[in-house]
């Protein structure tokens, strides 16, 4: 162990990504901030890992791990998209956001101490109720009680998501799987755009058929989840608990190692989500705003236009997750932000349709950054308290850059444009490429002082923060047993979900029980 007592940046996260020894084992280096320092152009030089057929990887996926994704694909997005109104209360989508992060350590810690399966359950159960809630809601102050609980629901799910989709998933694969996920949110958008327009204002009910409708995909969501098992990264390190024999003080004794040896990677990441999601909300937030206002777009301009710019984020966020698998995650986050930040301009300043061609691209490169970032925050993360930091560190970001819209109109009012008849008119577009130009030099700079694991493994004969924890003995005590009852042939699934089960009791098994 390195002495804990010096202020030099002395983490798990200083490893270069890319030096063979540390890339395949991952164990954790230790190294003054003028060591971590000079490592940073040398790790990030791509490792040209041949590109692996697509197809492939694939099939590569057991049927258990496809329904994993699939869990994992469509809840956070569906539900995040079902839940916003069309109304003009925004007060009720601030709370939101502020509650988020509230639901992020709570089902977080939850799904980290218990498994990802039953607080995913209950999270989806909170969005029914939630849902038809706000449907029922008749006053202001119900609505913004409805609104504030369903941020808790709503936060807790992407670190749970992420977990769920990618923890057990093949290592060749999580590159091209994170980009698929990362894109389930531009896919709920689209289809939220779909049934707002077949649900709002069509019946006598208003606004509210939206959310009895959003209250629905959950209840499937929910049969979904409950007809799959565990993962088998928990599975593995539930055992490990139960072998030391006091699941709850290890799981303590986890988080006093994680806190010691991660703290200022957990920083880090707020900062790295904060930057993000200013990229997503900065390029997006005002965008309908900007073609309406200042280049006089129409309504069915300004849908079409939306449209494809998401079909290209859930391109680039596919490619580029893709990509990352090949040539690292820090690499192809820098380098699709160079790309988006020169096509900035066009984004921004071009006033008739072509704006379109320049908005596919855009968001094939905001997405596309942010479909690396799914298997990078799990790749960075402690493995014992992974759902936590995902989800808190992706919720923080997402409040800190929730002024964007805000920032963004208060500066283009700085610079009016002609009116149209009794309507203002502001440069957006000015003000949005100097915000966005900013932002992805951020991003840029923030990636680049970073660490990257890339290929990590997330078994846990392989993390070193519970085998300080629990002890190396521990683990390879229950590593064993599994290995025993493999050679017996004892269907290992059931032994290892009956000693979860007796865990969750509190009963300690032995080793004589085996």
């Amino acid at each position: 162990m390195a002495d804990n007592h010096t202020t030099d940046l002395k983490v798990a996260e200083a490893s270069p990504s890319h030096d063979p020894a540390l890339t395949e084992s991952h164990s954790p280096q230790r190294m003054s901030a003028r060591e971590y320092a000079a490592t940073r152009f040398s790790t990030l030089k791509p490792p040209m890992h041949k590109a692996p057929n697509p197809i492939r990887l694939l099939m590569m996926l057991t049927s258990k791990q496809w329904l994993f994704f699939l869990v994992g694909l469509t809840v956070e997005e569906l539900a995040e998209e079902f839940g916003k109104t069309n109304t003009d209360i925004t007060w009720g989508m601030t709370l939101v956001l502020m509650f988020r992060s509230v639901g992020s350590i709570t089902f977080g810690i939850a799904a980290d101490r218990y498994g990802r399966k039953w607080p995913f359950v209950v999270n989806n159960f909170l969005f029914i109720v939630l849902e038809l809630g706000t449907g029922f809601c008749t006053t202001y102050n119900q609505f913004l009680a409805c609104r504030a609980l369903f941020g808790i629901a709503m936060g807790g799910l992407y670190g749970n998501a992420a977990a769920t989709a990618l923890e057990d998933c093949p290592e060749e694969a999580r590159g091209l799987l994170s980009g698929m996920l990362q894109q389930g949110y531009a896919f709920g958008y689209l289809l939220a755009t779909a049934f707002a327009r077949g649900l709002v204002g069509t019946t006598s009910h208003g606004w509210r058929p939206l959310f009895w409708f959003g209250a629905c995909p959950p209840v499937l969501i929910i049969i979904f989840r409950l007809c799959l098992p565990e993962t088998d990264a928990y599975k593995e390190r539930e055992l490990v608990r139960n072998e030391k024999g006091n699941i709850g003080a290890t799981f303590i004794a986890e988080g006093k190692v994680a806190l010691k040896r991660h703290w200022l990677l957990l920083i880090y990441l707020v900062l790295l989500m904060a930057g993000f999601n200013f990229m997503s909300h900065g390029s997006q937030d005002l965008y309908p705003t900007m073609l309406k206002n200042q280049y006089n777009f129409s309504a069915n301009a300004v849908t079409v236009t939306q449209v494809v710019a998401n079909l290209g984020a859930m391109t680039g966020g596919t490619v580029v997750g893709y990509c990352s698998q090949i040539f690292g995650r820090r690499f192809s986050i820098i380098f699709i932000s160079i790309v988006g930040g020169a096509l900035i301009y066009p984004y921004t300043f071009t006033s008739s349709k072509a704006v379109i061609a320049a908005a596919f691209f855009e968001q094939f490169c905001v997405q596309g950054a942010w479909g690396v970032i799914p298997i990078h925050l799990m790749e960075l993360s402690p493995g014992s308290f992974r759902t936590f930091v995902v989800g808190t560190s992706y919720q923080l970001g997402n409040l800190v850059s929730s002024a964007s819209s805000t920032i963004e109109s208060t500066i283009g009012a700085r610079f009016p444009l002609p009116p149209k008849g009794k309507t203002n008119r502001y440069e957006y577009g000015l003000v949005m490429c100097i915000f966005m130009g900013c932002v992805y030099f951020y991003v840029i700079v923030l990636t680049f002082v970073g660490p990257e694991y890339l290929r990590r493994s997330f078994e846990v004969k392989d993390d070193e923060d519970i085998a300080e924890a629990a002890g190396h003995n521990t683990i390879e005590a229950a590593l064993a047993k599994i290995h025993r009852r493999e050679a017996a042939g004892v269907a290992v699934d059931a032994e290892d979900r009956k000693i979860v089960e007796d865990a969750e009791k509190g009963t300690v098994r032995t080793t004589e029980h085996v």
